[in-house]
């Protein structure tokens, strides 16, 4: 049955065009972590590409972990339909808070003091800045948790791209992404990750310009769709602040100040080369997001253009998943081949960056510790275990994506399923971190306390979500819980006010050798009147 489909989807145009894409595609992966094995030898190689990673890898390797399919299928279509052409602000707000401002602020500092504790991992950060291996430990476990679910949402934007082109089972697409991205992770680690992402950041440039050109196009252009749009939909589905100002406020500030608490992105700080590399990264990072972000989800305000043709449940609810795929299937075959590459490339771009975050954390701050309490530990037996990890958190994430869209189908939508982690790992982790790099007087009580706050808020979230807990009744709770988008932002700003104000009562528990920590950034070093006057 398999066989014949896949002859009969063979004969159609977009397949024709299609296959060798993604042949070419593949194997350029393939050969890009292959040829980055030496760079993978050792720990600092494998997780850090050495901290010499320049501007244009680092910048479009922070902008594809950022953008993955989720982005482009779930959030833009979901957002897209609930506010219109007011959308686009998220696109934005990712680009000037979540991309320009991350690296304004965080940039330098993290890559300085990173490498003068020599932490490799977030978790690792928190250990040597505040002097807890408790710390270490429970951070590790929140993003082995709140990862998983994450990791296994980027593979549900490739279901009905691919089943309109190819009749092939979804667990197929699944196994074939899991498999060939676990290979040049595995074999050639930070930098192989690196180097594709740029090639996938490419990819992804090409193809969102060309979809949004041609979907306008399709529907007579821009000022013809918007008048069709306001004429179907309403004038606020067109205006600049959309229908729900509070609500559209909400995403901008999950979405765009989330990063700032996201290990897989901080940690491309890690990594960077040098100051001028920081400078350079700044304005490729955000131009990279101006355009895939602000194009996404321009692209997704005009959804309810195609509302009599997108699928819903019995209940009449839209499926938000549906909606992009929808808009996109009518185009020309060429236009759709090379969306189904930009999906899978922002996919896999993100699933290597989510799993060599997850394995490193899981080595680096669990394993090595206990394992050296009984001797010795040595580089290469780290690196093989990071490796057995990323084998196994893509099979865990494949697996779950798998019964999402078997056993759990239409119980959470993309949007959604990403939500709750997102912001339990931001909710936790923005403020220690970001607290950490600039004040001096941060607990370790305080940083406590954010990660429980973070964490359980969207634990609750998670209950009220499933209805095995209701807040009815109570209307700042309604208001707090109304979906993981609001519990995520009130977790990170929660966190922001959390910190300073429980380090002020518990100054017993501020690291004694806070100073030394902070000398990194007196540090004199020598440089030419090209950068600095001087």
């Amino acid at each position: 049955m398999c066989t014949l489909s896949l002859q009969a989807a063979a004969l159609s145009p977009t397949a024709i065009i299609t296959i060798p894409m993604l042949l070419l595609f593949f194997g350029l992966m393939i050969g890009v972590g292959f040829a980055c094995r030496k760079h993978a030898t050792n720990v600092d190689g494998f997780v850090l590409g050495g901290r010499n990673v320049g501007p244009w890898l680092t910048a479009f390797a922070f902008g594809t972990s950022y953008f993955s399919a989720v982005i482009f299928v779930g959030y833009a279509g979901q957002f897209g339909w609930d506010f219109g052409l007011a959308s686009t602000w998220i696109g934005l707000g990712n680009a000037f808070i979540g991309s320009l401002l991350a690296w304004a602020v965080l940039g330098r500092r993290t890559r300085v003091m990173t490498q003068h504790l020599g932490s490799k991992t977030m978790p690792d950060f928190f250990e040597k800045r505040y002097d807890s291996k408790k710390l270490k430990t429970i951070a590790s476990v929140i993003v082995f948790l709140f990862l998983i679910p994450y990791t296994a949402s980027l593979y549900n934007g490739l279901s009905s791209l691919f089943n309109n082109v190819f009749a092939i089972p979804y667990w197929v697409v699944v196994l074939v992404m899991a498999v060939l991205t676990g290979v040049y992770v595995i074999f050639g680690g930070y930098m192989a990750t690196a180097i594709n992402d740029f090639i996938q950041g490419v990819i992804m440039l090409v193809g969102i310009i060309t979809v949004v050109a041609a979907v306008l196009t399709q529907n007579g252009g821009f000022t013809a769709a918007t008048e069709t749009l306001s004429a179907k939909e309403g004038a606020p589905f067109t205006s600049l602040v959309g229908p729900s100002p509070v609500a559209l406020l909400m995403v901008v500030l999950l979405t765009s100040l989330g990063t700032w608490g996201l290990p897989q992105m901080v940690g491309k700080f890690y990594s960077i080369k040098d100051e001028g590399s920081i400078k350079k990264g700044t304005i490729i990072s955000t131009v990279f997001a101006i355009v895939v972000a602000g194009g996404c989800y321009f692209l997704g305000g005009f959804g309810r253009l195609y509302s009599d043709k997108v699928p819903r449940t019995e209940e009449g609810k839209v499926l938000f998943d549906k909606i992009i795929p929808v808009m996109l299937q009518d185009l020309a075959p060429v236009v759709v081949a090379l969306i189904i590459v930009l999906v899978l490339a922002a996919s896999m771009s993100t699933l290597s960056s989510l799993v060599l975050t997850s394995s490193s954390t899981l080595t680096l701050d669990v394993i090595k510790p206990m394992a050296e309490k009984k001797g010795a530990f040595s580089e290469k037996k780290s690196v093989l275990i990071m490796r057995g990890f990323i084998v196994f958190f893509v099979a865990i994430s494949a697996a779950i994506a798998i019964l999402k869209d078997s056993v759990w189908a239409d119980t959470m939508f993309i949007g959604q399923m990403m939500g709750v982690s997102w912001g339990a790992l931001a909710g936790a982790f923005l403020a220690p971190f970001l607290y950490g790099l600039y004040w001096k007087k941060t607990t370790r009580t305080a940083v406590a306390v954010s990660f429980a706050f973070g964490v359980g808020l969207e634990l609750l979230q998670l209950c009220i979500g499933m209805g095995w807990l209701s807040v009815k009744g109570v209307p700042v709770l309604e208001f707090v819980f109304t979906n993981s988008l609001y519990s995520g932002v009130f977790a990170m700003m929660g966190g922001l006010v959390l910190v300073p104000l429980v380090s002020l009562f518990t100054k017993g528990t501020r690291p004694t050798d806070v100073e030394e920590k902070f000398a990194c950034y007196k540090k004199q070093v020598v440089t030419n009147q090209k950068t600095s006057l001087g």
